[in-house]
């Protein structure tokens, strides 16, 4: 166990940052589907139904067939280094640690794990606590808190560490849907795409939807999606007209926060729309749910039903500015850990 093997490493401790994110399977393949998908599918903060009712269905059913429509869509995305998002959150882990670097005087390790696949959040503690690290700071890369997402990651943490019989310090962050220095990223990237492509008629803020029962209950994420959208749409002086937001990716067969992306990308093509940029503001890293979901599936619903060019502006990724954000992020909740 971690907990008891590097007791050399007290006598020096240092701080880590652990930076999550939802995860990918290794490889675009219906074999390494299998896994990700039972433990994605698996977790009762992403399907809230009865197990009895909802474990047989998935694996009996979903398990059987969706592998191979899932891998399908992978091999769309993937890239001779690998998965987009795992590559992503490691250089922007990397853009982080150096930017801490340069701004305190304290020792900060940083580590990537996944909530579901692999690098594990598990494999992440681990590897801070053998860096020495005894203060850790748990960074889940979603602006807007769900408990389909930031609470899953939390649940992962705390399930490994109450194995440990030594557990560091713990510290999390719970969102960063307003902050100023992500508000004014997404405004720039927005704007970098309109100074080579021009300004489009509409610009839509698609973000991953939750179901609605999800959200009567209590969960904050639909207001906080709203937030960011006005924050971003008043940073770029947008009149109430030239801008929606809406929610993708829905699983199932019950409702989902709405409008629906792909629904009103084709009523917006309907009425011969020519020119609809669309950003999706609660992806940290470009993965398949925009790289495909938007950039392909959605495009093609928007074209096909009549409408002009549709555009999308890719996540904030390793932007400096991004990265420049998620820093002074990590600064406020390292306060009195750090000078």
């Amino acid at each position: 166990m971690a907990s008891a093997t590097t007791p050399e490493n007290s006598l020096h401790p240092s701080i880590g940052i652990l930076l999550t994110n939802i995860g990918s399977p290794d490889a675009p393949t219906p074999a390494a589907l299998r896994p990700y998908l039972a433990e994605f599918l698996g977790d009762p903060r992403i399907v809230e139904l009865p197990r009895w009712l909802w474990l047989p269905v998935l694996h009996g059913i979903l398990l059987n067939t969706r592998p191979r429509r899932s891998a399908r869509l992978y091999k769309n995305i993937w890239t001779e280094a690998g998965s987009p998002l795992l590559n992503i959150i490691k250089g922007q882990a990397g853009g982080i640690g150096e930017r801490l670097a340069a701004q305190t005087k304290v020792p900060i390790k940083m580590a990537v794990g996944m909530r579901y696949g692999r690098p594990s959040i598990a494999a992440g503690l681990h590897q801070l606590w053998e860096a020495g690290a005894r203060r850790i700071l748990v960074f889940p890369l979603f602006p807007q808190y769900s408990a389909t997402t930031t609470a899953a990651t939390f649940d992962a943490v705390f399930d490994e560490l109450k194995r440990w019989r030594w557990m560091p310090e713990l510290r999390t962050v719970n969102h960063y849907h307003d902050h100023p220095g992500y508000i004014s990223a997404l405004a720039d990237s927005i704007r970098d795409d309109w100074a080579t492509k021009g300004q489009p008629e509409r610009l839509l803020f698609s973000f991953h939807g939750i179901p609605k029962h999800y959200s009567l209950a209590g969960d904050p994420y639909a207001a906080e999606c709203e937030t960011t959208a006005r924050l971003v749409a008043r940073q770029l002086g947008l009149q109430d007209g030239a801008w929606q937001m809406s929610f993708q990716s829905r699983f199932g067969p019950v409702e989902w926060l709405k409008p629906y992306t792909d629904k009103l990308l084709e009523e917006w093509g309907t009425e011969g729309l020519q020119g609809v940029r669309v950003i999706c503001p609660g992806f940290s890293a470009d993965c398949l749910e925009t790289i495909d979901e938007i950039g392909r599936e959605a495009r093609k619903a928007f074209e096909e039903a009549g409408g002009g060019g549709l555009g999308y502006i890719p996540a904030l990724n390793t932007r400096p500015d991004h990265l420049d954000a998620l820093t002074d992020i990590a600064l406020i909740h390292l306060q009195g850990w750090i000078e």
